[in-house]
């Protein structure tokens, strides 16, 4: 498999995923103002979506979508700890809190990083973004992840996407639950080894 990735994006779930299962994959990074690969391709071409991640299969299929990717790879490698048994609810609060980051949290973060954004629509994208990592925090008091004492693909989502507060320079002080957990997920090798491989450790 072959993951096309840009450091510190969205991505880095998918690929803290990949190295978590432990299956024998490759990276190709991708310049997204450019839109080219590594090797100088038009990624336009592997992805007209034009964004990452993108997973290319050994079947030379593709799947796009970073929920998506992780749900499939825990399923084929059948790690019920990342990635519950389907039918389960378990499964289902994995899966609520991965569309929860995907369409509020991810969504209110990847506005701030458009550079024609005016002082105001900044202001209303970080208040939204902040407001939404206040409530998570909230949410993980007293657990040690999203659904409990197990790592799921959900966490490895949170914590790629809380990153990217200290990018901005937000101030998540008041989110202390928060901030243990992006350390205690920082200090898993998996992680570890993905941060390392993407420039970002």
């Amino acid at each position: 498999m072959k993951l096309f990735y840009t450091p510190g994006a969205c991505s880095l779930a998918v690929h803290i995923v990949l190295r978590e299962i432990g299956k024998p994959f490759s990276l190709e990074k991708v310049d997204l103002g450019a839109h080219t690969t590594a090797h100088g391709d038009d990624y336009y071409r592997n992805n007209p979506k034009g964004y990452v991640p993108l997973l290319e299969l050994d079947n030379g299929q593709s799947l796009s979508e970073g929920p998506v990717i992780c749900q499939y790879l825990c399923d084929q490698a059948g790690r019920t700890d990342l990635m519950p048994a389907a039918g389960s609810l378990m499964r289902y609060r994995v899966m609520e809190w991965q569309a929860f980051i995907n369409s509020e949290v991810h969504k209110s973060f990847g506005a701030l990083f458009n550079p024609a954004l005016d002082d105001k629509a900044k202001a209303t994208y970080t208040g939204m973004a902040h407001r939404r990592l206040q409530w998570t925090s909230e949410q993980l008091r007293g657990r040690r992840y999203l659904t409990g004492d197990d790592f799921t693909a959900a966490d490895a989502y949170l914590f790629t996407v809380a990153n990217w507060a200290g990018f901005l320079k937000m101030d998540i002080s008041d989110c202390p639950e928060l901030q243990e957990f992006q350390g205690r997920v920082a200090s898993r090798p998996a992680v570890q080894e993905a941060l390392k491989a993407e420039g970002l450790a």
